[in-house]
């Protein structure tokens, strides 16, 4: 049975049903049908584990709808537009591909309602009940990125596992590779292809075509092209899950403009502890007013 059947319940009814009144038929068959729409949801979770498993990266297409997309945009572009207006005078801005800690305070002055609707969106029950159907119940909310394309046109994009770019010595990094759960949650604010993929990095360290080009070494460059990769193209309401060690390029030529909300979430380990920041968690205050909020109570078990 294909993904798109999965999702699909089907449903013959008696039409011959009085109108203007409930049908004890429409009832008994409603209860009939819950134990099957329950296994296919399970099933589905099961195909979305299994996938992410063998390749590192899942896409819910269209787990979103219009309105929970249009509230996000609504949230973010303040947020954005204060950021821009700190950082476009400073060196080296035309070079930035995203900022991180949208929900910081800061960014919500004047008007802390917004910041606690902004925590209500980021964690609506779809995207929380299948994260948790998929990866368990020890998801925490890490922090939050805006992807964008760079205000210069000519800068390469560059293939890397996020912890490169952290003090933790590479030999550490791979030891422990396989044991890190740490996801990126992308949500395109607009239509884009701008995500590219080496699936089942997520599993094993580089080749070593991918650790000269990773690093740049031997003549390659960060931007040159690896085989076996995923482009990933996603509409307004699809989720793209990854792993965040996984070899991987955001891809700025295809899109004219780009606008992409990325939530960090993961499961806990140590050697990623000491990169939480508890200024973007929720104020107890406003953990006590979201409704979904099992990232933020595992993330607070952790400080």
């Amino acid at each position: 049975m294909s993904m798109l059947n999965w999702l699909k319940v089907p449903r013959t009814l008696n039409s011959k049903t009085s109108a203007g009144k409930g049908s004890s038929s429409e009832h008994s068959m409603d209860k009939a049908l819950q134990p099957v729409h329950s296994r296919c949801q399970h099933d589905q979770h099961a195909y979305q584990q299994h996938h992410y498993q063998q390749h590192g990266y899942l896409v819910l297409p269209q787990l979103l709808n219009p309105l929970q997309i249009s509230q996000l945009h609504q949230s973010v572009e303040p947020i954005y537009t204060k950021w821009l207006e700190q950082n476009q005078p400073n060196p080296g801005f035309d070079q930035r591909v995203n900022m991180h800690s949208l929900t910081l305070p800061k960014y919500f002055a004047g008007q802390p309602e917004q910041r606690l609707a902004f925590f209500q969106q980021l964690s609506c029950k779809v995207l929380v009940d299948t994260l948790k159907a998929v990866f368990g119940e020890e998801l925490y909310f890490h922090n939050t990125q805006l992807f964008f394309n760079p205000a210069d046109p000519q800068k390469h994009n560059y293939w890397h596992r996020d912890l490169q770019y952290s003090p933790i010595p590479e030999v550490q990094q791979q030891q422990a590779h396989a044991e890190l759960t740490s996801l990126h949650v992308r949500i395109p604010l607009r239509d884009e292809t701008g995500i590219e993929l080496i699936p089942r990095s997520h599993q094993q360290w580089d080749s070593d075509l991918e650790s000269k080009v990773r690093f740049a070494k031997d003549g390659y460059q960060q931007h040159d092209d690896l085989p076996h990769s995923q482009l990933i193209s996603l509409k307004q309401g699809d989720v793209l899950v990854f792993n965040a060690q996984m070899i991987h390029r955001g891809r700025y030529d295809f899109n004219a403009e780009r606008l992409a909300l990325d939530l960090c979430i993961g499961t806990p380990h140590p050697l990623i502890q000491g990169f939480r920041d508890s200024a973007v968690q929720p104020t107890m205050d406003e953990l006590a007013q979201i409704k979904n909020r099992e990232w933020f109570m595992e993330a607070k078990k952790l400080e």
